[in-house]
């Protein structure tokens, strides 16, 4: 692949714009195309980013032969849907987390791109920042030794809007797969592997989805991790790392940060900066485009199997407070 790596982006909403943004970042990337489900939608996003070709369809960009990954950005019911039209028609996708809505959903997803030899990247934008890559490494080197616990909050309060996609069953609604999946996936990176025990509680509120909730996920040899999202609760949107000889903190709000603590054992604290680039989102691009390029079908960083990991331990704690979505019961 030659030239500029063209990008399609399929919706227009908040997320879309931000990715968009962060695209201005790279100098080898250019947003090509745009689909939506309306022409006055996708014009209106074409106009703001001088995107070329706008699409009032979604089957239209996937047909667009001049688009080489395409970036879904739908609520989290159509994150399936969308990835296998895309899949299918011959389009590298990166899909914004979560990744599907259960992991049945994920599974036919994975399974679509090995069976087309396209690749497929959950969007969990975060774990391709300058201060999560040097965690990984701290982490790899044993730097803070055997991780023992991990503590992670994300947290806002939103206004009430009982038709709201925050508040939506239908657009499967809440903290957890919103905000919260920001820290499953934080304690997946860090320990490398599924828990064994999952307990929490949830307070479903009056749309019966989770406003708030804490989770304690167990795994092997006694590990821990401590997680709570809401939608309708502020929280500080911290995250440590607590290891048998030293301890990470990475400051609020972690899940776009760029400044961590590494504390060892009788030394002093020291605080680490790490300037991003851009908004942030341009490095899952970059990622993208690298792996394309090297004609890889999946990133080692976010590989497939941890995304069905993580969407899985999510369906085991959505079990533990009986919370179903209305799609999901037929």
């Amino acid at each position: 692949m030659t030239g500029k790596f063209r990008w399609g982006i399929c919706g227009t909403g908040n997320i879309a714009h931000a990715f968009a943004r962060g695209l201005e970042a790279l100098s080898d990337a250019e947003l090509a195309a745009v689909g939506s489900r309306t022409a006055e939608a996708a014009a209106r996003f074409g106009d703001e980013f001088g995107v070329p070709r706008r699409h009032a369809s979604y089957e239209v960009l996937a047909a667009d032969p001049d688009v080489d990954a395409v970036y879904v950005a739908t609520p989290h019911p159509l994150h399936m849907e969308n990835t296998v039209l895309f899949l299918r028609a011959g389009k590298a996708v990166l899909c914004e987390k979560p990744f599907a809505v259960n992991r049945k959903q994920a599974e036919e997803m994975v399974a679509t791109a090995r069976a087309e030899r396209r690749f497929l990247m959950e969007a969990m934008w975060t774990r391709f920042l300058p201060m999560l890559a040097q965690v990984r490494s701290w982490l790899a080197s044993g730097r803070i030794g055997e991780v023992r616990m991990v503590q992670a909050d994300f947290g806002f309060r939103a206004g009430w809007d009982e038709e709201s996609r925050l508040l939506d069953p239908l657009l499967a609604g809440g903290g957890l797969l919103d905000v919260g999946v920001y820290c499953v996936s934080l304690a997946s990176m860090v320990y490398g592997r599924e828990p064994s025990r999952i307990a929490g509680l949830a307070h479903l509120g009056r749309t019966r989805v989770d406003e708030q909730s804490a989770v304690v996920l167990g795994y092997d040899g006694g590990a821990l991790a401590l997680l709570s999202s809401a939608v309708r609760t502020n929280t500080p949107q911290e995250a440590i790392i607590m290891g048998t000889e030293g301890i990470i903190r990475l400051h609020p709000p972690f899940w776009r940060g760029s400044r961590a603590t590494l504390t060892l054992d009788g030394k002093d604290e020291e605080t680490f900066e790490f300037p991003m680039e851009g908004n942030g989102y341009n490095y899952e691009a970059a990622e993208v485009a690298r792996c394309v390029r090297e004609g890889r079908i999946e990133s080692e960083i976010m590989p497939l199997n941890e995304s069905l990991a993580i969407m899985g331990v999510m369906d085991g704690i959505r079990a533990q407070w009986g919370l179903v979505y209305p799609f999901e019961k037929s």
